[in-house]
């Protein structure tokens, strides 16, 4: 199979929250939230087309092969061999993030992130009444971000720090962590007994020359004290079905963040999620190898046009993710005579950089994934209006 994502896919008028929330008028074009202007692949379009002639839409059973999907995926992939009984259905990875808030944590507890972060991370944490702990991710001279291990051990140490939210890859950060640096964070976490909820819903998303590692799969002391998050939902363009998993090997675990979902009563799944989940991680491999050589393009298209045409605004090189963070320091502007900038002027449609944390002043996140000529198209009006500064 090929997929062409060259083609131009109009998603006006399609109730697209991308498109059509944020209000933009047309001669703007949407690179803000995390989905992708690329056409699902065509076995996730084939079933759900398939299921909906059907005109029944009752409750569906909870078949056992969604959580065998899941460890399919995670073995195929990353070769990280899972039993299927340590997969839980989530309607999405924050969520679950949110129970396990109210599982593993009390009132007052600490919860460390590092930022810049994407900003459900804080919010979730002070809507359930807990205190958000930061542990600024650090840039080094290059402009890669690198963790603060000094304030990572001493913010973990506290008593009341009881879980890390980790996100890898890193959104907005664009960084691929090492086994070495995730080895350092799970030893640090057992050390001071904080249980590590690790996002990996862009794991697919990694360019040449960097490989993606779940947590879980470093080693088994590791693995009994983490929750793995992953959802097709970035790859496979189906954001929309709100279903993902978490993978946890710790049956103590297992049985206290179910306990805290029934509370919730949030249990059941959907029709759609299900099929479209079990379709992407059991069909589509060929889709998600053929997508990140198109990223590959992309990124490096985006890349050589700030070093050439653009070089006021700056980017390091992008390990992962197709949300490219943009260092726009050197316009000298306040943000919001940022965001006015690349709205009004160069009409792009990008996330605000300080809404990922106060090291988000003076970026912009841009999403990548559409088809090349909007890149091009996109590249030519920020240089234009770069240029007229």
């Amino acid at each position: 199979m090929r997929h062409d994502f060259d083609q131009q896919v109009d998603r006006r008028g399609s109730d697209c929250k991308k498109y059509e929330a944020a209000s933009y008028p047309a001669d703007v074009i949407p690179m803000w939230i995390a989905d992708t202007d690329f056409a699902v692949p065509a076995e996730i379009a084939a079933a759900i087309r398939e299921r909906a002639e059907h005109p029944c839409y009752g409750y569906p059973v909870e078949s056992f092969a969604f959580e065998e999907s899941a460890a399919r995926w995670e073995e195929v992939r990353f070769g990280w061999e899972i039993d299927p009984h340590w997969v839980k259905y989530a309607n999405g990875v924050l969520p679950f993030l949110m129970y396990a808030v109210r599982a593993f944590s009390h009132p007052g507890d600490h919860i460390v992130i590092q930022p810049p972060i994407y900003p459900p991370f804080p919010a979730i944490i002070q809507n359930n009444g807990r205190k958000v702990v930061e542990n600024p991710l650090r840039q080094d001279a290059e402009g890669r971000y690198q963790i603060d291990f000094e304030d990572l051990e001493k913010k973990l140490a506290d008593p009341k720090a009881k879980l890390l939210f980790l996100c890898n890859p890193h959104n907005p950060a664009m960084r691929c962590y090492t086994l070495e640096e995730l080895t350092r964070i799970g030893e640090l976490c057992l050390r001071h007994n904080v249980i590590v909820m690790s996002d990996e819903i862009h794991c697919d998303l990694t360019y040449q020359g960097y490989r993606h590692i779940p947590f879980g799969s470093i080693r088994q002391d590791f693995a009994d004290n983490c929750i793995v998050m992953i959802n097709p939902s970035k790859t496979f363009n189906i954001a929309g079905f709100r279903t993902g998993a978490a993978i946890i090997p710790n049956q103590r675990l297992r049985d206290e963040i179910q306990s805290t979902i029934v509370s919730n009563k949030n249990y059941g799944r959907t029709i759609f999620g299900m099929i479209s989940f079990i379709t992407a991680y059991t069909q589509c491999d060929y889709y998600a190898d053929q997508l990140m050589d198109y990223l590959q393009g992309n990124r490096d298209l985006l890349m050589d046009a700030l070093k050439t045409r653009i070089p006021r605004i700056k980017m390091t090189v992008p390990e992962a993710t197709y949300l490219m963070w943009l260092d726009c320091r050197e316009l000298g502007m306040d943000q919001p005579e940022l965001k006015r900038f690349f709205f009004e002027k160069a009409k792009l449609g990008l996330n605000d950089g300080v809404t990922f944390g106060q090291g988000g002043l003076g970026h912009m996140r841009m999403n990548i994934a559409c088809p090349r000529a909007t890149l091009e198209q996109a590249l030519d009006r920020l240089e234009r209006a770069v240029n007229a500064l």
